[in-house]
């Protein structure tokens, strides 16, 4: 078992990681009855393309030895307008320090390899995904 979820009530809920006991609320967003205090379950799961993307590549920056630290990701989710309510899509830009200098060679397997990243190819292939890289 991955993780143990209990309702808590008020649209919160909090998410136990079994392995480590790290805890996570969520809520429901302000938009569909909640307080949007935490996370809402469709913001986790915009996020977690995120972090996939970037904890991929940060396996191969290692790899190649390219200074990886510091590179972040903006994630914007993106709701469907229509019924039924749904993550229509998710935009992400990564941004690269100063520090990190790379061929063009490894910025094209870095694209690939977050492209790649086994979040995004869970998805939907309704949800359309954007991804900028600002080298």
């Amino acid at each position: 078992m991955t993780c143990e979820v209990i309702y808590k009530g008020g649209l919160r809920t909090e998410m136990k990681h079994l392995q480590s006991g790290t805890v996570i609320e969520t809520d429901a967003p302000t938009d569909n009855q909640g307080k949007g205090e935490r996370f809402s379950p469709t913001d986790l799961m915009a996020s977690s393309l995120g972090s996939c993307m970037i904890t991929t590549m940060a396996i191969r920056a290692a790899d190649m030895n390219l200074d990886f630290d510091g590179t972040r990701i903006e994630v914007l989710k993106i709701m469907s307008t229509d019924a039924p309510r749904r993550v229509a899509g998710i935009k992400a830009d990564l941004y690269f320090t100063g520090a990190f200098s790379a061929t063009e060679e490894q910025k094209e397997q870095l694209v690939r390899i977050a492209r790649n990243c086994p979040v995004e190819k869970s998805l939907h292939p309704d949800i359309k995904v954007e991804v900028n890289f600002h080298w």
